[in-house]
């Protein structure tokens, strides 16, 4: 099985519940060679409750009403799926490649999952070959740092922590400086989740970048902001306001197994111009799986 085949068994394993709760009774209006209009109301409606977003949705329907007064015969399902893949290639992930000593730092609000990406992170790399440093930063909650050291253990990668309430900007500048000490190519820094409106806890992120800087000038390299699939549009409030405070890199899409919203990829790529890194899709450590564009699309309209 090719890499493209193995992505698109994964996506379709993520969106099934998007397909069988919002998506199922689109197949047969993307089978037909012309629509009227209840039929085009009906597939914007559907769209809509998957989660596609107001403008991405208009812009499909814009493509598919343009076509229809172009040519006699149309097909919708190509269609969509050309109009789909312009809008999440806007933004593509650089690759994860270690050049020196990369840190990774995860931003989030409360149970989006940042913690368990950051454990399925680390073994995604670890089982690249590549080694691997967790700096458990979010010390306002001891059960975080207990996750973190399990899934080090899993992962067979070091985990450095320190007690509950001890200041993660000092955890996380011991972090950066033991890895580029020991020629450790990622350093992934957990964190506290944390509203993007609320101020004080912005200013803690700052404060953990500027301790970074003074090891690594760069870094953090890569910023990724966590989110959760099911709460769908107010997932692009969240990165509106973390890209504003912490100039968010990318996304970690979670939870896309277990939600009817799966559409929600092509409105954050589109309205903030961000790439989708990874998504997660179930429970197992290899089940957060890096994007990819065409196999998102393809499981989104598959039948």
């Amino acid at each position: 099985m090719g890499f493209f085949d193995k992505a698109l068994v994964n996506f379709k394993k993520g969106l099934r519940r998007t397909q069988e709760l919002a998506l199922a009774p689109m197949q047969q209006l993307l089978g037909l060679r012309r629509l009227n209009e209840d039929q085009l109301l009906e597939l914007e409606d559907i769209l809509l409750q998957a989660d596609i977003g107001v403008h991405a949705t208009q812009r499909l329907m814009d493509r598919l009403r343009f076509e229809m007064q172009r040519s006699c015969e149309i097909d919708p399902r190509a269609l969509i799926r050309d109009e789909l893949l312009k809008i999440v290639r806007q933004a593509s992930a650089r690759p994860f490649d270690p050049t020196g000593t990369q840190v990774i730092l995860l931003v989030g609000v409360n149970g989006v999952g940042k913690t368990t990406t950051l454990g399925k992170l680390a073994a995604h790399l670890k089982a690249k070959g590549q080694d691997v440093l967790v700096v458990a930063g979010d010390t306002f909650r001891a059960a975080a740092i207990d996750q973190l050291e399990l899934w080090g253990k899993r992962a067979d990668v070091p985990v450095i922590r320190n007690q509950m309430g001890a200041d993660p900007a000092a955890i996380a500048f011991d972090g950066a400086t033991s890895a580029l000490a020991k020629g450790i190519p990622w350093v992934l820094i957990d964190t506290a989740g944390r509203l993007h409106n609320k101020e004080h806890l912005m200013r803690e992120l700052d404060k953990i970048r500027r301790s970074l800087q003074k090891v690594i000038p760069e870094a953090p390299h890569r910023v990724l902001l966590v989110l959760d699939a099911t709460t769908g549009q107010n997932g692009i409030q969240q990165a509106e306001g973390f890209k504003q405070a912490v100039g968010v890199t990318d996304i970690v899409l979670t939870k896309l197994d277990g939600s009817a919203k799966g559409g929600v990829v092509a409105p954050i790529v589109e309205k903030m111009k961000l790439p989708i890194a990874f998504v997660g899709v179930g429970e197992q450590a290899d089940d957060l799986i890096p994007f990819d564009p065409e196999a998102f699309v393809e499981g989104l309209l598959s039948a």
